[in-house]
């Protein structure tokens, strides 16, 4: 690899953004494709599928096998209260390869002996999350129920670019949710971001129940194509 494009790559991984390296098998030749530049591509579907799987390998392309080396930032799940869902779901997204940080300013639930080895912060989301960096690899939930703090946090989500943003409660506690990020300047389609109720409809009841739906919907939102999860959605 060309020490140019190497440092450009490295440059990526710093910065958490996603990149291929699209390999000409027969020749070697070698080229960078971003991911902000990956709509443009001649290769746009392949490139785009290969960063949903996170998975390298060969292609077929109409000018011959490619290889696409591809690097994604670590999927980041920010757990917006310690609280016994954010318990269950902990562990199932480290199993699955993820990062987890637990965020919650009530000092009697944010305590590392519930979270092991995690990440616990007892702080408001307004003081934490700035400096995190929620970005387009974190998958933000909101667990509290409380609107003091989730409603802070969920706004920050929605002005980032991360690629989950889900939030506990009914319908009708949604509603009220909704009146107040309009009331806040969001827009509908700002809204519509937010998974509410959160988690995939498996009819879930324990909080380990509601956990293993949470990850589902997440993972389904990091791998499925938006044609794909909009079938998903009308099934």
């Amino acid at each position: 690899m060309r020490l140019a494009l190497l440092a450009e790559l490295n440059a990526e991984r710093a910065a958490r953004r996603a990149a291929v390296v699209v390999t000409d098998t027969a020749t070697g030749d070698q080229r960078l494709v971003k991911e902000a530049d990956v709509a443009a591509d001649p290769l746009a579907d392949l490139l785009g599928a290969a960063l949903r799987s996170g998975k390298s390998g060969t292609v077929d392309t109409p000018d011959g096998p490619r290889f696409l080396a591809v690097q994604t930032p670590p999927l980041r799940v920010l757990c917006l209260g310690a609280v016994h869902i954010s318990q269950a779901l902990a562990p199932i997204a480290r199993v699955l390869g993820h990062d987890v940080i637990v965020l919650d300013p009530r000092t009697a639930f944010a305590t590392p002996d519930r979270f092991p080895d995690v990440p616990v912060l007892a702080e408001w989301p307004d003081d934490a999350l700035p400096r995190l960096g929620v970005d387009r690899y974190t998958a933000f939930v909101a667990l509290t129920h409380d609107p003091k703090i989730d409603d802070p946090g969920l706004i920050h989500a929605l002005k980032s670019e991360c690629f989950y943003v889900g939030a506990l409660g009914s319908r009708k506690t949604h509603a009220r949710r909704v009146e107040r990020l309009q009331a806040a300047g969001f827009s509908d389609a700002d809204i519509a971001r937010i998974r509410a109720p959160i988690g995939l409809p498996i009819g879930a009841v324990s909080p380990a129940e509601i956990a293993l739906s949470i990850m589902g919907e997440i993972t389904a939102a990091l791998r499925l194509s938006p044609e794909k999860r909009q079938a998903a959605a009308a099934a």
